[in-house]
């Protein structure tokens, strides 16, 4: 039978499928292994189909939208309030069906392999800073807990080193730790600084990025991050682009 729109629950082996027919009846309740979901919509006509905008949303947004399928991605935190009873896949796939089912819920984009490829090295450099924000935070309730305290910032970690290595207070197995916590921070460093090297030399050879690197506050980093990260043609106006600013999923 036709559907008006399918939601779909995805996960790593077991995907939950939820259909409405075009009274907004659910007339399929299904769970399909991820090796049947593309047999399954193969043979369905052009369908609105709706998911979460989360980890594999934009390889089955490509795959059905190949399919000839309208695919929604539906930004997480606006399914959660759809969620009628206790979590789990059926009711999250519901939900998901009733946040696609109104007009005015945002989406977002599905990226082309191009557009994921090219925001890997992007996400990589937000994956280290974050960890290398957490060691320092780490070192630094450490060294508090022997009455060391150095100022905020990544550029006092080495002078924080020194106080801990200069305290004769500190027993040494504690040194020893404060000495291999500073060159864990020192490799996230350098691995850092060569991530952002090769955004320099692409900010450099990317024309949009020089756009943008133009623009006052706005520095190579900011811009060859929004450069890789954003397709101007999925946006309508600045307006849409900036709401989809503050619901880009982080999953």
């Amino acid at each position: 039978m036709a559907y008006k729109r399918i939601s779909m629950d995805t996960s790593k082996h077991i995907f939950t499928i939820h259909a409405v027919d075009e009274a907004e009846r659910p007339v399929l309740r299904r769970e399909l292994r991820r090796p049947q979901i593309e047999g399954f919509f193969a043979k369905l006509p052009p369908t609105e189909v709706a998911l979460e905008a989360c980890a594999g949303a934009h390889h089955w947004g490509r795959r059905l939208s190949a399919m000839g399928h309208r695919v929604k991605l539906i930004p997480p935190q606006y399914v959660k309030p759809f969620v009628k009873r206790n979590k789990n896949d059926r009711n999250d796939a519901e939900a998901i069906g009733e946040a696609a089912s109104r007009r005015s819920m945002p989406t977002v984009p599905v990226k082309s392999l191009d557009e994921q490829a090219a925001t890997m090295i992007v996400k990589h450099r937000e994956l280290l800073v974050g960890q290398r924000t957490a060691a320092i935070n780490a070192l630094r309730g450490h060294a508090s807990e022997f009455g060391v305290i150095a100022a905020k910032g990544t550029a006092n970690v080495e002078a924080l080193l020194a106080l801990l290595a200069a305290e004769p207070t500190i027993p040494a197995a504690a040194k020893a730790m404060f000495t291999a916590m500073g060159e864990h921070i020192a490799d996230l460093d350098a691995k850092l600084a060569a991530v952002e090297k090769q955004l320099l030399e692409q900010h450099k050879r990317n024309p949009v990025s020089q756009r943008l690197g133009a623009i006052p506050g706005i520095g190579p980093i900011t811009a060859i991050t929004l450069a890789l990260s954003v397709n101007p043609a999925n946006f309508e106006s600045g307006r849409h682009f900036a709401a989809w600013l503050g619901l880009a999923p982080r999953c």
